[in-house]
């Protein structure tokens, strides 16, 4: 069982442990990089927090201080929310953390009105573009330099909301 919560302050540290191991894990798979995000501070953390839409996912067989994945979500426009640093902690992998987190964006959108759920994922990350295929997520041609990378490119995959 997994489960899924939209983090407050006091996950702070949480929040930015996970999202530096994964810039550290998976540097091709993100916009930013760990050299960046190391450098944020507390208050950076809090703010982050703060804005709502970002989640931690946790197992019940690992330490309960520590997310099993991170996922976050924000408005693009009106009716657009961005699906933003997806990540599953390699011993979390292949036990449903990454359905989970993404069925909470989609919750979460969907709360919010939104009639599509956005993303950018890296050309060659062929699991996450299967997991995302598998929560309902289609290719919709658009294409970018990676930011964090520029020789790398990101292909953009949407879901329609009901």
């Amino acid at each position: 069982m997994v489960l899924v919560r939209e983090t407050v302050t006091g996950d702070w540290q949480a929040l930015r442990d996970i999202r530096l191991e994964a810039l550290h894990d998976a540097p091709a798979a993100f916009g930013s990089t760990y050299e960046r995000e190391a450098l944020r501070d507390e208050a950076h953390w809090r703010d982050r927090i703060s804005r709502g839409g970002t989640f931690l996912a946790y197992l019940p067989d690992l330490s309960a201080s520590e997310p099993a994945g991170l996922i976050g979500g924000y408005r693009e426009d009106p009716v657009t929310v961005e699906l933003v640093s997806m990540y599953v902690r390699p011993r979390a992998r292949g036990r449903g953390v990454g359905e989970a987190l993404v069925a909470t964006v989609i919750g979460w959108a969907t709360e919010r009105r939104a009639t599509t759920v956005h993303l950018w994922v890296t050309e060659t990350n062929a699991p996450a573009r299967a997991l995302y295929e598998r929560c309902g997520f289609a290719l919709t041609g658009e294409q970018q330099p990676l930011p964090s990378d520029p020789s790398l490119g990101e292909v953009a995959m949407s879901r329609t909301l009901p």
